[in-house]
């Protein structure tokens, strides 16, 4: 979760970079220019999070309620891990939650995730899951990787017939990102354990936590 916070962070300072281009003086700065801009960098990566999301702040769903959509079986496969955060940097927030689930001989598994992109759900947000702002079909040998609808949500599928390994990932309501992998697994029990979330539930909380 940290690392896709900063990919996150670093789409939105290049951003930043690029809109601010314009007012950089070529005069050399002194040390305390410097030291003023570090001190309001923060301040300027909020102004851009907000401008991402069209003016709005955005306060994540409580990790707390997204692990309360997490099922405790799916299948033959017990959940054994799960846990949850908020993460909080340069004013966005971002909260998720994952569980990890294999059979006993620990041979089969599949991981979900459900994170709440809150105050970056807006163009960086979208940005840093590049499948849902383009169409991917693609075929080969080993496997396959397109792009889908699922239940109205665009997502994304990518399977390995070799490692049997697959992943599953859908964009809710512009927001929530639902994520599935498995190993040793079909694609279809990964669908099947994506279809255990409520994802209509994620639908209604769309709207939750935004400031005006």
């Amino acid at each position: 979760m940290t690392n896709k916070l900063l990919v996150l962070a670093l789409i939105s300072f290049t951003f930043l970079f690029y809109t601010c281009g314009e007012n950089k003086s070529d005069k050399p700065q002194d040390d305390s220019s410097n030291k003023s801009d570090l001190e309001n960098f923060s301040d300027k990566m909020k102004d851009v999070s907000e401008n991402l999301n069209e003016g709005k702040k955005v306060n994540p769903v409580d990790f707390r309620e997204l692990k309360a959509l997490l099922p405790e079986t799916i299948g033959d496969l017990k959940r054994t891990n799960i846990e949850g955060e908020k993460v909080a940097a340069m004013g966005m927030n971002i909260s998720n939650t994952n569980a990890n689930y294999s059979d006993t001989e620990n041979s089969v598994s599949i991981d979900l995730k459900i994170t709440d992109l809150g105050s970056v759900s807006g163009l960086s947000g979208l940005a840093a899951y590049g499948w849902y702002m383009v169409d991917i079909d693609k075929e080969t040998e080993n496997g396959y990787e397109k792009t889908i609808t699922y239940k109205g949500s665009k997502g994304y599928e990518k399977y390995d017939n070799q490692g049997m390994y697959g992943e599953l990932s859908i964009m809710v309501a512009k927001r929530f990102i639902v994520e599935a992998n498995g190993n040793n697994i079909s694609m279809d029990k990964i669908k099947a354990a994506v279809d255990l979330i409520d994802v209509s539930k994620l639908e209604s909380w769309k709207d939750v936590g935004v400031e005006k």
